[in-house]
């Protein structure tokens, strides 16, 4: 069985979405820190033939608060977020049928950072036609983790189970495969390929939010093509 463990993100690229089409189960962290300026509560759209970003504020808290414990500020709003998406795709060919999960995922009535993306997640997952079996942290580990970092993600591996962990190509700067085999785990990287698919009349701008590749994309062509356009390696 394959599992996979990442950081929440909200909308994230395609290549987060081919990950979790890969493996068996998913693991979603809540119980790590929030780290600011990064990817977790914000992504890339297209506008103007440029990419510009989208975010989720957040209400001020210590900095080393874990995701879970952070809340989306008093002044978010959804309407203003769905009128900016709006305006930057209402001419795309996927416009109408991406919209009704835009709204849903925006109008989840929710404050709790985590809370809101863990949902967004299940939501794109279930658009998408992915079956894999999205889990959360805590609630593998039955609370807060007693490891950090290779030591658990090798906990949360035997904990449900799994045979293999596949990580993106970033990871192979913190993971080596001994590590996993003592253990009695394989260790696998995943390699996207991210191809250009039509967008506006401009040159293509890659790696944006998943938001953008349901604009442009049929939902079909997604589930039979770009989701399984990648390779595994060890």
């Amino acid at each position: 069985m394959k599992i996979a463990i990442m950081q929440p993100y909200f909308l994230p690229y395609l290549g987060y979405f081919q990950l979790i089409a890969a493996v068996d189960q998913f693991v979603v962290y809540d119980t790590i820190q929030f780290t600011k300026k990064g990817w977790i509560n914000r992504n890339q759209m297209l506008r103007n033939n440029s990419a510009v970003m989208f975010s989720l504020p957040i209400k001020k808290g210590s900095d080393y608060a874990d995701v879970v414990d952070r809340q989306l500020a008093d002044d978010f709003d959804p309407k203003a977020l769905l009128n900016q998406i709006t305006g930057a795709y209402r001419k795309a060919p996927q416009f109408a049928a991406t919209m009704p999960l835009v709204e849903a995922i925006l109008q989840y009535r929710s404050a709790n950072l985590f809370d809101f993306i863990h949902h967004s997640l299940r939501r794109c997952c279930a658009h998408l036609n992915i079956e894999t079996s999205v889990r959360v942290s805590s609630e593998v580990e039955q609370g807060a983790p007693q490891w950090q970092g290779r030591d658990r993600v090798i906990d949360l591996c035997q904990r449900l189970g799994g045979g293999t962990y596949v990580n993106p190509p970033g990871g192979r700067a913190l993971y080596a495969a001994q590590d996993f085999r003592q253990h009695g785990l394989g260790l696998q990287f995943i390699q996207p390929h991210l191809r250009s698919y039509p967008q506006f009349d401009g040159a293509f701008v890659p790696s944006l939010s998943i938001l953008d590749v349901l604009m442009f994309t049929t939902v079909d062509h997604i589930t039979g093509a770009l989701l399984k356009d990648y390779d595994l390696a060890d």
